[in-house]
């Protein structure tokens, strides 16, 4: 692997950058590590870059030499809060695409005010592990499609994943799902991917929108999380959807953090 040499403010010796793998690097001085950079490719297509050092001049020369080796766009994932790191990746020539806002929920119906949100009229909510694989995978595909037509998989929190060609079978342990007519309408995913029940998902098929088929997912699934002892649950959601943001603005939840997806075209 190529190597590249620099002399930078962290001791008396010169910085080497090495591509030691296929999507790994790694900053030496004396023979020590001490800067790594990494990418990793989301199942959309995207490159997404991460780099790990204690001094600015060695991440700066790890973005450099990253940057002149791989094919741009580039992208990658920032806390807000992190202003230092914000400021690195904006140095290497990064900008912010979309800003992506975690929602802590609570789940007692008493404060998200959905106890009496009502079921549409013909529609049922089949709890989680209880959903037919078949149907639910027919209507996973469906609102994919529908979803990649519009706005595309790219604008979807990083855990909901494009599957790859011909992989359309979602775990019925992780939906609850909105039935009418013997079809599926709609879904919502919770998964335990921290320490708090995270909702990845709620979608609804287009021509079922606007029926409150969504709220009535979300009062099934919290409610059910608050009579298993659980009092809050997490959710992510892109800033520019704005049914989304109302939805959980409406019901209490509190916008904890942020993260900025950055891109480097």
């Amino acid at each position: 692997m190529n190597s590249v040499h620099f002399t930078s403010h962290t001791g008396e010796h010169a910085v080497v950058i090495t591509r030691v793998a296929e999507t790994h690097w790694h900053a030496l001085e004396d023979d020590r590590v001490v800067g790594r950079g990494e990418t990793s490719r989301r199942p959309d297509g995207r490159l997404f870059l991460s780099i790990d050092s204690w001094h600015g001049a060695v991440f700066d020369r790890l973005a450099e030499v990253m940057l002149a080796d791989l094919p741009k766009p580039l992208y990658t994932v920032v806390d807000e809060a992190d202003l230092e790191l914000t400021s690195h990746w904006q140095r290497a020539g990064f900008t912010v695409r979309r800003r992506e806002w975690e929602y802590l929920v609570p789940t007692d119906p008493l404060i998200t005010g959905l106890g009496s949100a009502p079921v549409p009229p013909g529609v049922t909510i089949v709890p989680a592990g209880a959903a037919i694989e078949g149907p639910l995978s027919t209507l996973d595909r469906e609102i994919r499609d529908e979803v990649d037509a519009a706005v595309g998989w790219q604008e979807m929190p990083a855990e909901v994943l494009v599957r790859p060609a011909g992989d359309t079978a979602p775990d019925p342990a992780k939906y609850a799902v909105a039935a009418a007519s013997g079809r599926y309408l709609g879904l919502v995913r919770v998964v335990q991917v921290t320490r708090l029940p995270r909702i990845g998902l709620i979608a609804v098929k287009a021509a079922q929108q606007r029926r409150g088929i969504a709220r009535a997912l979300l009062a099934h699934v919290l409610g059910s999380l608050h009579r298993s002892g659980i009092e809050t649950a997490s959710a992510e959601v892109n800033e520019s959807n704005e049914a989304a943001t109302a939805l959980f603005d409406g019901i209490g939840a509190r916008r904890a953090s942020s993260n900025l997806e950055l891109v480097n075209r």
